[in-house]
């Protein structure tokens, strides 16, 4: 499998503005073949150990059934719709992408 992880820090990170991207996360994102998992949320202010990373305001976490998945989903015309509407308020994004395997 392989884990997209997507962290964007946003412009103006109001409650509202937040919630704007993750309902277009879940709008755009969430739906596409080899989706195996699919998250959005925002940051969690609880959560402020010295070793949490906190310069993000919405985490997108996509597992894939495999790399062509992953491929396929970085040219479909849904992701790209999803950028060129979101990317006005992103002042920082940063992408990790790993192969991963489950439990058992």
């Amino acid at each position: 499998m392989l884990a997209h992880n997507v962290y964007f820090a946003l412009t103006d990170n109001s409650p509202e503005a937040v919630e704007r991207l993750v309902g277009a996360c879940k709008k755009y994102l969430a739906d596409h073949p080899g989706v195996v998992f699919f998250a959005a949320g925002g940051l969690n202010p609880d959560l402020a150990r010295e070793v949490n990373a906190r310069d993000f305001d919405v985490g997108l976490h996509v597992v894939f059934d495999g790399r062509e998945s992953h491929d396929a989903y970085q040219e479909a015309p849904e992701h790209h719709s999803f950028i060129e509407e979101q990317k006005g308020n992103w002042s920082h994004v940063r992408v990790f992408d790993s192969d991963v395997e489950g439990a058992a």
